[in-house]
Order: structure tokens, then C-alpha cells, then sequence
């Protein structure tokens, strides 16, 4: 039964979700580069691809029987409509966002993936402008821009060498920030009809089905890969899916896209105060204003419009 939409709910739970994405960040770097885990051990370089195939993977695998045991497996059906809908939103939103993004840091560099990455909130607000959902007001405009300014400044592209401009790379980048602005909207829809398990049980699903034909099992085989390693990509898999999409997408059926995919862009935040923190990396004076730009981002979009309206907030079925 649906009941009242929490708004400081909606954003309490996308903030546990980027802070996870944070140390899912920290992770992926100790995966690419083979450093040394707190235990003194190395984990050993990981592919990329594997790590997004794995996470998407693992995460439906590990999902799969719990819900099957806590419901049975008639709960689990779908339409035939609904499904398709939900193999979309798992290729076009979870995977493609994820691939284009590992291609953009190939090409260009980390910087220049992310901030063009942390453009979707301009996506998600020209759709939602164009459909007639919202009005393509002052504060709102405001908000989005002032997310995407902070999140540049936090992430450190301010100086020499911050911006690597590949033809590529741009371009792979802007597509992630294009599939994450389809997730926020696509996933706020179907959240309407069906709660947040069944939908990230469907998406992992079709994103791990999607990466089986993009990277087969005898390529995963051929990686042989250390059980450590293994434990690893399972951690990975909760850390970086599993918890933050489950979070995620809560905070989507108290929010409606505008609002979670500006506050979403406490990703980068959360990244680079943990690399400061638990690597040691600086934090500049340029850092630590972008961060502070996207809170005010934050506060500024979920303030009331003048004209008293909210926004499109679907409510919650939990």
C-alpha cells in the first residue's frame, strides 16, 4: 500500500548510496592497480571489464535466492511488458552507464570521465523540461549547474593536466552521463509499479546478461584469477551494486529525478574525501569549494518552488 513520500528520506538514502559509490572508487583503484589492501596483502591487478561484469553479475546471483526464499517464485514474475521494460533500464541504464565510463578513463583520463559523467543532472533535466513534467525554473537550473561546477572543482580538474580531450573518450564519457540520466528517469517510473528489490533484481540480471555477451565465461576462466581476487570482486560486488543501487533506488521513489540525480553528485564528494583520507592524497582549497558548491546544489534543488509545487514524486510501495 502506498504511503506518504519522505523527501529527507529519499535523501538520506542517496546519500548512503554515493558514500558507498565513494569507497566502491577507493576499491576500484586498489582493483586496477594491484596496490596493497590494509591487511598488507596485494589483491593483484584486475581487469576493468571483469570488475563491471563481476559486480553486476555477482550482485543478481547473491539476490536471486534470497528473494526467491523470502517470497517464492511467484513473486518474482513479471509481465512480459514490465521485463523487457527492466532489460532496458539494466543495458541501457546500469551497463551501458558503467562501459562508456571505463572507456572514457581509458581514452581520456579519470577527471575528464567523471565531470563529463556528473553532466547527467543536465540530461534528466532537459527530459524532464521537454516531456512537460517540470518547468525549467530559475532554482532548478541553478541547481543542476551548480552540481556540475562543484563536482569539476571537487574532483580536482581545475589546473594543468586536469582535462585530457580525446575525440573518443568525450564521447564515451558524455553516452555514461546520457545511460545515467536514462536510469534516474526510467528507474523512477517503474518504481512506481514495483518495489526496489524486484527492480534491481531484473536490472542486474539483464546488465550481467548483457556483459556475458560483451566478455563470455571462457574469458573469465582465462583471467585465472587468485581466490583472493575472487573474494575481492564478491566484496566489490556488495559494495559498489548490491547496497548502493538497493539505496538508490529507495531514494528514487522519494524523489523524483531532478532532485536524486543532483544529489547524486556526492559521488565525486565522497571519492575524494576518502582518497584523502584513507590515502593520503591532498585535498586543495579549489577541492574542498567544489565540495562545498555541491551542498548549497543539494539545499538549493530541494527547496519549495514559489509556486508551492514539489515536483513529480511518485510514492513509495514499501
Amino acid at each position: 500500500m502506498a504511503t506518504k513520500t519522505h523527501p529527507v528520506r529519499g535523501y538520506a538514502y542517496i546519500a548512503a548510496a554515493t558514500f558507498l559509490w565513494g569507497i566502491a572508487a577507493t576499491l576500484g583503484r586498489a582493483a586496477f592497480t594491484g596496490r596493497l589492501l590494509p591487511s598488507g596483502q596485494a589483491i593483484g591487478a584486475i581487469d576493468p571489464l571483469i570488475l563491471s561484469q563481476s559486480r553486476t553479475t555477482i550482485s543478481f546471483l547473491v539476490l536471486l535466492p534470497v528473494l526467491y526464499w523470502r517470497r517464492g517464485w511467484a513473486s518474482l514474475k513479471l509481465p512480459a511488458g514490465d521485463v523487457v521494460r527492466l532489460a532496458l533500464l539494466g543495458v541501457l541504464g546500469v551497463a551501458a552507464s558503467n562501459y562508456f565510463y571505463y572507456l572514457a578513463i581509458e581514452k581520456t583520463n579519470v577527471a575528464t570521465a567523471i565531470i563529463l559523467q556528473y553532466t547527467a543532472p543536465v540530461f534528466v533535466l532537459l527530459y524532464m523540461v521537454a516531456r512537460g513534467l517540470q518547468r525549467a525554473t530559475l532554482q532548478r537550473v541553478g541547481a543542476v549547474g551548480l552540481a556540475v561546477i562543484g563536482s569539476a572543482l571537487a574532483i580536482g580538474t581545475v589546473g594543468v593536466g586536469g582535462f585530457r580531450l580525446n575525440p573518443v573518450g568525450v564521447m564515451a564519457a558524455l553516452l555514461a552521463a546520457v545511460s545515467f540520466a536514462f536510469d534516474n528517469v526510467a528507474a523512477h517510473r517503474i518504481l512506481a509499479r514495483y518495489d526496489r528489490w524486484i527492480v534491481l533484481l531484473y536490472t542486474t540480471f539483464s546488465a550481467g546478461l548483457f556483459w556475458l555477451i560483451v566478455n563470455p565465461p571462457w574469458k573469465l576462466v582465462a583471467a585465472h584469477y587468485s581466490e583472493m581476487q575472487w573474494g575481492f570482486l564478491a566484496v566489490f560486488a556488495v559494495v559498489s551494486v548490491l547496497a548502493p543501487f538497493s539505496l538508490y533506488f529507495a531514494g528514487l521513489q522519494h524523489l523524483e529525478p531532478t532532485r536524486a540525480i543532483v544529489a547524486s553528485c556526492l559521488e565525486p564528494v565522497f571519492s575524494i574525501v576518502l582518497a584523502a583520507v584513507l590515502l593520503g592524497e591532498g585535498l586543495r582549497p579549489a577541492q574542498m569549494f567544489g565540495i562545498g558548491i555541491v551542498l548549497a546544489a543539494i539545499v538549493i534543488v530541494q527547496l519549495p518552488e514559489r509556486d508551492g509545487g514539489a515536483g513529480a514524486v511518485i510514492e513509495p510501495i514499501e
